[in-house]
């Protein structure tokens, strides 16, 4: 069996966060160590981690996520107590989404109003802070 370690895990996390996550509880299992102490890493393990560190980079809040690790510890029997987990999550994740289109589209067309103006040469005075007159065309 492959084993890893610290620095050989390749998740995108440092040494820090991998030491973090560890003590918050957020691994399935325990880490193995060497006899001098050192942490070293399976493949299931490394598989593991790539899963918390998406579900952090959506927005996962620490607590969920820590729960989550509980329950898959557990084993099987509390599937469904994942399922509602994991779907308020992406219920969550599915609004953040939906916010930044909003984002999105309200950002292309700023930047086709600027591009109309300056392919006319009419840019001059689209949102002049220090003018006295402060118009829409910002």
């Amino acid at each position: 069996m492959t084993e890893l370690s610290i620095g050989e895990v390749g998740t995108g996390l440092s040494v820090h966060a991998l030491r973090f996550y560890e003590r918050e509880g957020l691994l399935v299992g325990p880490v193995r160590r060497t006899a001098g102490g050192r942490r070293r890493y399976a493949v299931l393990d490394v598989q593991w981690l790539e899963i918390c560190v998406r579900l952090r980079e959506s927005g996962m809040p620490l607590a969920d996520l820590r729960r989550f690790a509980e329950l898959v510890r557990q084993g099987p029997g509390n599937e469904a107590e994942r399922l509602r987990l994991l779907d308020t999550h992406r219920q969550r994740v599915d609004e953040r989404i939906r916010e930044l289109e909003e984002c999105r589209s309200l950002i292309a067309w700023k930047t086709a109003v600027y591009a109309d103006h300056l392919e006319r040469g009419e840019a001059a005075g689209l949102w002049d802070p220090t003018a006295e007159n402060r118009s829409a065309r910002a």
